[in-house]
């Protein structure tokens, strides 16, 4: 049946509803209500890619250093070089979607919007869903009634929010409602057909908000939350945090959100519970002793056990124990595995088969991210390397991962120089690696610390992305539905060619776009001329950040020294104390010594004296006897008597 596509305004003229949305016509005094509605640097990039979509590429001369107002500007205009019409448009609607996501049902009653029919084969349209775009590079295409439209060189095409029929390719459906802000390193979980997203990062500030997604006609909502008191089940006080890095697991009619990093970590890693019932957040009472507080670990539910592995600590220590959380008894055990575990790693990626095996992919250290696989046996709990099949996707972290039947998905992740642009798939019954598909440019899949979730739609499974970090924060979202044939097993990583049925796809649409666009050469070699320029300024950017990280390194590993350093300095300063004590006992013992021997010698000369004095005594003692007996003998005879002693 023939539907008005009412939401879905072609350019330009979902351009000249965007510019009169944000009461844009060009005179200063549009130029002030939009510096007043937006920041600066917003305001400025809007005027210049009006100017360029009106008027095209800047021609005046360049305003007078007197006036900065108007040569800003011209500046922010004369920047954007010879960019196409449409692409200045699209670029414009682009950033106020960012600024203002909820700013088209607003204006969509005020705005005329042309009648364009489009041909939706299911009979019931879902609520909310508006049409699904797919990835890819962007081309202008004439249509017969003059006006510009949007067309993709890859992927899938425009399509209705219920044929999409291409698999194994990226698509952004359009959702209703109030998308959450933009973020990464959140927690995402389905249960029942929804979306819950919780938490995460935007310009280093944690978030504790919690988001739900309706999957069955895309329409996004706030949860408002609270806090229950004690109970037997829980902890008392719950202190709630906001956080990053953390796991969000369904469980039963709940949701457990384990570890992550806070503003103030505690020593031990907290598992928070929210009642989808109640819309309580509590904090949950185990017992045993817990791991340590920690973001950026991975937590795989095997059947009614938790297993956490590795993690950064809130010292940033990089971590590779392996701690089950038995759900049943709410019981802590640390695992003592043997074999070789995986080295230290946070933002890893893993993944249960068969609920016997837990496999871990890639993560990353202070310094290098990993392209290893590791095996655990969850009956022996060994750690096992075992060869894997194809070429190894290239090392990466901040990926995200699902399974469904023996496949597990890997989409995103980087290695602190780009992001990944593949969306692999692992055999875990062959170990053997596949591409499933990939995406062109800095788009939200290349991106770290983005979520992903499977779920079932219109009977099929589809995986569903969003958010991450990739140079700025995204909150987009984004769907695949993979296929289940075999061809998904025959893409090995580069060594098989694209499957006829998706190059056929690509040859079609390159002979309609051909067919349809007149494109001057003028404007080809412009896009050259523009593709190489972008593609210079990446590999600079791209070599400043390695220089810059490479700085960074050198900053820290100078710091560490300087530190030691310090640390030597204060020991000896400690020793030379100590030991400067000690000589000051010494010297005063010494004086002691010397006063002592001073006194010896005094006592010794006065001995010796009276030594002499007492010889000189005994000596005249003697003679006085003498003279007194010889005396005596001749006073007897003379007669006279001895005198009386």
């Amino acid at each position: 049946m023939a539907n008005m596509a009412s939401s879905g305004l072609a350019y330009p003229e979902r351009f000249y509803a965007a510019a009169s949305y944000v009461g844009f016509d060009g005179s200063v005094s549009s130029v002030k209500q939009l510096s007043s509605k937006f920041s600066n640097d917003s305001a400025l990039l809007l005027f210049a890619l009006h100017q360029q979509a009106t008027l095209g590429p800047c021609s005046i001369p360049k305003p007078s250093a007197w006036n900065p107002i108007e040569q800003s500007k011209w500046k922010s205009w004369q920047g954007l070089g010879t960019m196409p019409a449409i692409e200045a448009m699209r670029l414009f609607v682009k950033i106020l979607e960012e600024e203002d996501p909820g700013w088209y049902p607003r204006t969509s009653n005020s705005v005329p919007e042309p009648a364009v029919d489009i041909q939706i084969s299911s009979t019931k349209a879902e609520p909310g869903v508006e049409n699904v775009a797919s990835f890819g590079e962007t081309n202008t295409t004439s249509t017969k009634d003059g006006h510009l439209t949007e067309t993709q060189d890859k992927d899938v095409v425009l399509e209705g929010p219920n044929t999409v029929s291409v698999y194994n390719q990226w698509a952004a459906p359009l959702t209703s409602g109030q998308p959450p802000k933009a973020r990464y390193e959140h927690g995402a979980a389905v249960i029942q057909d929804k979306m819950y997203m919780y938490g995460g990062n935007h310009n280093g500030r944690y978030l504790g908000d919690l988001h739900v997604l309706d999957l069955k006609n895309w329409t996004w909502s706030r949860v408002e939350t609270k806090v229950v008191t004690e109970s037997h089940e829980t902890s008392s006080p719950a202190i709630l945090t906001h956080c990053a890095g953390h796991s969000l697991i369904p469980w039963d009619n709940k949701l457990l959100s384990v570890g992550g990093h806070t503003k103030d970590p505690s020593e031990s890693m907290p598992v928070k519970v929210f009642d989808l019932h109640t819309c309580t957040w509590s904090i949950l009472k185990t017992y045993g002793k817990p791991p340590v507080s920690r973001g950026g670990q991975s937590t795989t539910l095997v059947g009614k056990r938790l297993v956490i592995f590795g993690g950064q600590d809130a010292k940033k220590s990089l971590l590779n124990d392996l701690h089950v959380l038995d759900l049943d008894t709410m019981t802590w055990n640390e695992i003592d595995a043997v074999g070789s575990p995986p080295s230290p790693r946070s933002d890893h990626a893993a993944a249960v088969h068969a609920e016997r095996y837990l496999l871990i992919f890639g993560g990353g250290s202070h310094t290098t991210c990993f392209d290893d696989l590791h095996v655990l046996g969850l009956q022996t709990m060994e750690w096992s390397r075992h060869i894997q099949q194809g070429e190894t996707p290239t090392p990466r972290a901040g990926h995200a991962g699902v399974t469904i039947g023996e496949n597990w998905f890997i989409v995103g992740g980087g290695d602190n120089k780009s992001g990944a642009s593949e969306t692999v798939v692992l055999n875990m019954s062959t170990l053997a690696w596949s591409v499933l598909t990939s995406v062109q440019g800095r788009v939200p899949l290349a991106s770290e610390g983005l979520s992903l979730v499977v779920s079932s739609y219109n009977g099929e499974d589809v995986i569903v992305a969003f958010g991450g970090y990739n140079g700025h924060y995204n909150n987009e979202l984004s769907v695949l539905k993979p296929s289940h044939k075999s061809s998904l097993k025959s893409k090995i990583m580069g060594t098989s060619p694209v499957p006829n049925s998706v190059s056929a796809v690509f040859n079609a649409t390159a002979r309609d776009i051909e067919s349809e666009i007149e494109i001057e050469g003028k404007s080809e070699r412009i896009i050259t001329t523009l593709k190489s320029e972008k593609e210079e300024l990446e590999a600079s950017l791209s070599k400043e950040k390695i220089q810059t990280l490479q700085l960074k390194e050198e900053l820290a590993e100078t710091e560490t020294r300087n530190t030691e350093l310090y640390k030597e300095l204060q020991s000896v300063r400690s020793q030379l104390a100590v030991e400067q004590s000690r000589c000051f006992k010494l010297e005063v013992e010494v004086s002691e010594l010397r006063q002592k021997l001073q006194t010896m010698e005094t006592l010794q000369k006065e001995l010796e004296l009276l030594h002499r004095q007492r010889a000189v005594a005994s000596e005249q003692s003697g003679m006085n006897a003498k003279r007194q007996s010889s005396g005596g003998v001749w006073g007897w005879l003379a007669g006279t008597p001895p005198p009386k002693t």
